[in-house]
Protein backbone atom coordinates (compact mmCIF):
# COMPACT_ATOMS: atom_id res chain seq x y z
CA UNK A 1 0.00 0.00 0.00
CA UNK A 2 1.66 3.48 -1.29
CA UNK A 3 1.05 6.35 0.76
CA UNK A 4 1.75 10.28 -0.03
CA UNK A 5 2.20 12.62 2.37
CA UNK A 6 2.80 16.38 2.03
CA UNK A 7 4.00 17.86 5.04
CA UNK A 8 3.66 22.20 5.89
CA UNK A 9 5.18 23.77 8.92
CA UNK A 10 2.33 26.54 9.46
CA UNK A 11 -0.22 24.48 10.64
CA UNK A 12 2.62 22.29 13.39
CA UNK A 13 1.25 22.75 17.35
CA UNK A 14 2.81 25.66 19.04
CA UNK A 15 3.31 27.40 15.80
CA UNK A 16 2.55 31.08 16.08
CA UNK A 17 5.02 33.76 14.53
CA UNK A 18 7.22 33.65 10.94
CA UNK A 19 10.44 33.58 12.67
CA UNK A 20 9.30 29.76 13.89
CA UNK A 21 8.58 28.79 10.29
CA UNK A 22 12.05 30.33 8.65
CA UNK A 23 15.83 28.90 8.55
CA UNK A 24 17.92 31.08 10.75
CA UNK A 25 15.10 32.74 12.55
CA UNK A 26 14.70 32.14 16.17
CA UNK A 27 12.59 29.23 17.34
CA UNK A 28 13.05 27.94 14.06
CA UNK A 29 15.06 24.47 14.72
CA UNK A 30 12.57 23.67 18.07
CA UNK A 31 9.75 23.72 15.23
CA UNK A 32 11.53 22.00 12.21
CA UNK A 33 11.78 19.12 15.00
CA UNK A 34 8.41 19.09 15.23
CA UNK A 35 7.43 18.95 11.72
CA UNK A 36 9.23 16.26 12.05
CA UNK A 37 8.48 14.47 14.68
CA UNK A 38 4.38 15.22 13.29
CA UNK A 39 5.15 13.74 10.11
CA UNK A 40 7.03 10.56 11.69
CA UNK A 41 3.76 10.15 13.74
CA UNK A 42 1.65 9.81 10.54
CA UNK A 43 4.28 7.38 8.91
CA UNK A 44 3.91 5.48 11.94
CA UNK A 45 0.51 5.29 12.07
CA UNK A 46 0.24 4.47 8.14
CA UNK A 47 2.53 1.67 9.17
CA UNK A 48 0.34 0.22 11.74
CA UNK A 49 -2.45 0.52 9.41
CA UNK A 50 -0.38 -1.68 6.71
CA UNK A 51 1.27 0.93 4.50
CA UNK A 52 4.52 -0.28 3.77
CA UNK A 53 5.62 2.86 0.54
CA UNK A 54 5.19 6.20 2.09
CA UNK A 55 6.93 9.26 -0.03
CA UNK A 56 6.78 12.21 2.11
CA UNK A 57 7.15 15.63 0.62
CA UNK A 58 8.68 18.45 2.63
CA UNK A 59 6.49 21.15 1.59
CA UNK A 60 7.30 24.44 3.13
CA UNK A 61 9.76 27.28 1.87
CA UNK A 62 13.12 25.53 1.25
CA UNK A 63 11.06 22.02 1.04
CA UNK A 64 14.36 21.00 3.43
CA UNK A 65 13.12 21.46 6.83
CA UNK A 66 12.20 17.88 8.12
CA UNK A 67 15.33 15.68 9.51
CA UNK A 68 15.30 12.56 7.55
CA UNK A 69 16.61 10.96 10.72
CA UNK A 70 13.34 11.09 12.79
CA UNK A 71 11.83 9.65 10.17
CA UNK A 72 10.51 5.50 9.96
CA UNK A 73 12.99 3.56 7.67
CA UNK A 74 10.78 2.31 5.52
CA UNK A 75 9.60 6.27 4.52
CA UNK A 76 11.15 8.01 1.43
CA UNK A 77 11.58 11.82 1.46
CA UNK A 78 11.32 14.48 -1.41
CA UNK A 79 13.22 17.35 -0.33
CA UNK A 80 13.44 20.77 -2.55
CA UNK A 81 11.50 21.85 -5.41
CA UNK A 82 10.44 19.88 -8.54
CA UNK A 83 9.98 22.54 -10.60
CA UNK A 84 6.77 21.50 -11.67
CA UNK A 85 3.11 22.10 -11.39
CA UNK A 86 2.11 19.70 -8.53
CA UNK A 87 4.26 22.45 -6.31
CA UNK A 88 3.47 20.85 -2.59
CA UNK A 89 2.12 17.55 -4.52
CA UNK A 90 5.05 17.03 -6.70
CA UNK A 91 6.00 13.18 -6.88
CA UNK A 92 2.21 12.32 -6.56
CA UNK A 93 0.73 9.97 -9.26
CA UNK A 94 -2.42 7.70 -9.96
CA UNK A 95 -0.35 4.56 -8.44
CA UNK A 96 -0.78 5.93 -4.66
CA UNK A 97 -3.96 4.71 -2.67
CA UNK A 98 -4.01 7.99 -0.40
CA UNK A 99 -2.97 11.24 0.36
CA UNK A 100 -1.92 12.80 4.03
CA UNK A 101 -1.31 16.57 4.95
CA UNK A 102 0.09 17.29 8.08
CA UNK A 103 0.84 20.64 9.50
CA UNK A 104 -1.23 22.70 6.98
CA UNK A 105 -2.95 25.92 7.74
CA UNK A 106 -5.77 28.25 6.93
CA UNK A 107 -5.76 30.18 3.59
CA UNK A 108 -4.79 33.88 3.10
CA UNK A 109 -7.82 36.57 4.58
CA UNK A 110 -8.32 33.77 7.33
CA UNK A 111 -8.14 34.69 10.85
CA UNK A 112 -7.91 30.42 11.86
CA UNK A 113 -4.36 30.92 11.73
CA UNK A 114 -1.84 33.94 12.55
CA UNK A 115 0.49 33.16 9.42
CA UNK A 116 -2.71 32.12 7.25
CA UNK A 117 -1.97 32.31 3.84
CA UNK A 118 -2.02 30.79 0.02
CA UNK A 119 0.78 29.42 -1.49
CA UNK A 120 2.70 32.63 -0.57
CA UNK A 121 2.31 35.96 1.04
CA UNK A 122 1.88 38.13 -2.22
CA UNK A 123 -2.07 37.80 -2.17
CA UNK A 124 -5.09 38.97 -0.97
CA UNK A 125 -6.96 35.29 -1.18
CA UNK A 126 -7.26 33.33 -4.00
CA UNK A 127 -10.72 31.86 -5.47
CA UNK A 128 -11.78 28.76 -6.55
CA UNK A 129 -15.05 29.01 -7.85
CA UNK A 130 -16.28 31.16 -5.30
CA UNK A 131 -14.46 29.73 -2.56
CA UNK A 132 -11.82 30.70 -0.89
CA UNK A 133 -8.77 28.04 -1.71
CA UNK A 134 -6.34 27.35 1.02
CA UNK A 135 -3.22 25.22 -0.06
CA UNK A 136 -4.76 22.15 1.06
CA UNK A 137 -8.07 22.48 -0.93
CA UNK A 138 -5.62 23.26 -4.01
CA UNK A 139 -3.63 20.07 -2.93
CA UNK A 140 -6.93 18.42 -2.07
CA UNK A 141 -8.06 18.84 -5.88
CA UNK A 142 -4.82 17.92 -7.26
CA UNK A 143 -5.14 14.53 -5.45
CA UNK A 144 -8.72 14.64 -6.65
CA UNK A 145 -7.32 14.84 -10.27
CA UNK A 146 -5.53 11.62 -10.01
CA UNK A 147 -7.90 9.52 -8.29
CA UNK A 148 -5.94 8.95 -4.61
CA UNK A 149 -8.73 9.83 -1.94
CA UNK A 150 -7.81 11.98 0.97
CA UNK A 151 -7.56 10.31 4.32
CA UNK A 152 -6.11 12.47 6.26
CA UNK A 153 -5.31 16.53 8.07
CA UNK A 154 -4.04 17.97 10.53
CA UNK A 155 -3.10 21.50 11.00
CA UNK A 156 -5.38 24.63 12.40
CA UNK A 157 -8.69 24.44 13.85
CA UNK A 158 -10.36 26.66 10.72
CA UNK A 159 -8.36 24.26 8.12
CA UNK A 160 -9.73 20.92 9.60
CA UNK A 161 -13.70 22.00 10.43
CA UNK A 162 -13.34 23.02 6.50
CA UNK A 163 -12.19 19.92 5.36
CA UNK A 164 -14.55 18.35 7.74
CA UNK A 165 -17.91 19.72 6.30
CA UNK A 166 -15.82 19.21 2.36
CA UNK A 167 -14.80 15.63 2.76
CA UNK A 168 -16.60 14.13 5.99
CA UNK A 169 -14.96 10.82 5.61
CA UNK A 170 -11.60 12.56 5.96
CA UNK A 171 -9.87 12.17 9.34
CA UNK A 172 -8.56 15.80 10.70
CA UNK A 173 -6.57 16.06 13.84
CA UNK A 174 -6.76 19.67 14.60
CA UNK A 175 -3.78 20.96 17.34
CA UNK A 176 -3.83 24.80 17.37
CA UNK A 177 -6.31 27.75 17.12
CA UNK A 178 -5.52 30.90 15.74
CA UNK A 179 -6.69 34.11 18.21
CA UNK A 180 -5.59 37.21 16.55
CA UNK A 181 -2.30 37.19 15.93
CA UNK A 182 -1.63 34.17 18.35
CA UNK A 183 -2.34 30.79 18.42
CA UNK A 184 -3.47 28.37 21.36
CA UNK A 185 -1.90 25.00 20.77
CA UNK A 186 -2.28 21.35 22.50
CA UNK A 187 1.13 19.72 23.59
CA UNK A 188 3.50 18.69 21.50
CA UNK A 189 3.59 15.39 22.60
CA UNK A 190 0.19 15.29 22.47
CA UNK A 191 -0.25 16.21 18.54
CA UNK A 192 2.05 13.66 17.97
CA UNK A 193 -0.02 10.64 19.38
CA UNK A 194 -3.53 12.07 17.96
CA UNK A 195 -1.76 12.09 14.56
CA UNK A 196 -0.30 8.78 14.88
CA UNK A 197 -3.87 7.51 16.21
CA UNK A 198 -6.05 9.94 13.60
CA UNK A 199 -3.75 8.18 10.53
CA UNK A 200 -4.43 4.61 11.76
CA UNK A 201 -7.90 5.51 11.73
CA UNK A 202 -7.97 6.86 8.71
CA UNK A 203 -5.96 4.26 6.58
CA UNK A 204 -8.46 1.52 8.37
CA UNK A 205 -11.01 3.18 6.24
CA UNK A 206 -12.32 2.54 2.55
CA UNK A 207 -10.47 4.96 1.07
CA UNK A 208 -13.79 5.38 -1.69
CA UNK A 209 -15.11 7.46 0.93
CA UNK A 210 -12.65 9.98 1.05
CA UNK A 211 -12.58 10.84 -2.19
CA UNK A 212 -11.88 14.93 -2.83
CA UNK A 213 -14.81 16.44 -5.26
CA UNK A 214 -13.48 17.44 -8.80
CA UNK A 215 -15.44 19.91 -10.17
CA UNK A 216 -15.95 19.35 -13.80
CA UNK A 217 -14.90 23.57 -14.46
CA UNK A 218 -12.78 26.02 -12.85
CA UNK A 219 -13.45 29.76 -12.47
CA UNK A 220 -9.97 30.81 -10.18
CA UNK A 221 -9.93 34.59 -9.09
CA UNK A 222 -6.52 35.99 -7.85
CA UNK A 223 -6.45 39.17 -5.71
CA UNK A 224 -3.02 40.24 -5.64
CA UNK A 225 -1.37 42.67 -3.25
CA UNK A 226 0.25 44.59 -5.75
CA UNK A 227 -1.25 46.03 -8.45
CA UNK A 228 1.71 44.99 -10.72
CA UNK A 229 1.39 41.40 -10.26
CA UNK A 230 -1.96 41.50 -11.38
CA UNK A 231 -0.71 43.43 -14.44
CA UNK A 232 2.03 40.46 -15.07
CA UNK A 233 -0.12 37.79 -14.61
CA UNK A 234 -2.88 39.34 -17.06
CA UNK A 235 -0.14 38.61 -20.26
CA UNK A 236 -0.65 34.36 -18.86
CA UNK A 237 -2.97 33.22 -22.16
CA UNK A 238 -6.26 32.77 -21.04
CA UNK A 239 -6.24 35.20 -17.96
CA UNK A 240 -8.49 38.27 -18.28
CA UNK A 241 -7.52 41.31 -15.78
CA UNK A 242 -10.75 42.15 -13.74
CA UNK A 243 -9.23 45.26 -12.21
CA UNK A 244 -6.00 46.73 -10.94
CA UNK A 245 -5.22 44.13 -8.14
CA UNK A 246 -7.55 40.75 -9.85
CA UNK A 247 -7.21 38.39 -12.51
CA UNK A 248 -9.69 35.68 -13.43
CA UNK A 249 -8.76 32.03 -15.59
CA UNK A 250 -11.57 29.59 -16.25
CA UNK A 251 -10.69 25.61 -18.12
CA UNK A 252 -12.32 22.63 -17.01
CA UNK A 253 -8.72 20.81 -16.72
CA UNK A 254 -7.56 21.19 -13.46
CA UNK A 255 -4.00 20.62 -14.45
CA UNK A 256 -4.51 24.03 -16.80
CA UNK A 257 -5.53 25.70 -13.06
CA UNK A 258 -2.08 24.06 -11.46
CA UNK A 259 0.08 25.53 -14.53
CA UNK A 260 -1.17 28.99 -14.30
CA UNK A 261 -0.47 28.89 -10.30
CA UNK A 262 2.55 27.75 -11.10
CA UNK A 263 3.54 30.41 -13.55
CA UNK A 264 1.60 33.55 -11.97
CA UNK A 265 0.44 32.63 -8.47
Amino acid sequence: MKLFLSADIEGTAGVAHWDETEKGRFGYEHFARQMSLEVAAACEGAMEAGYDDILVRDAHDSARNIDPELLPECVRIFRGWGSDPLSMMSGLDGSFDAVAFTGYHSPASSPENPLSHTMNLKNNYVLINGQVASELMINSLTAAYYHVPVAFVSGDQGLCHWMNLTSPNTVTVPVSQGVGNGSISIHPRVAVKRIREGMKEALCRPGVDCRFPLPERFQVEINFKDHNRARSAGFYPGVRQLDSKRVEFETKDYMDVLKFFHFVL
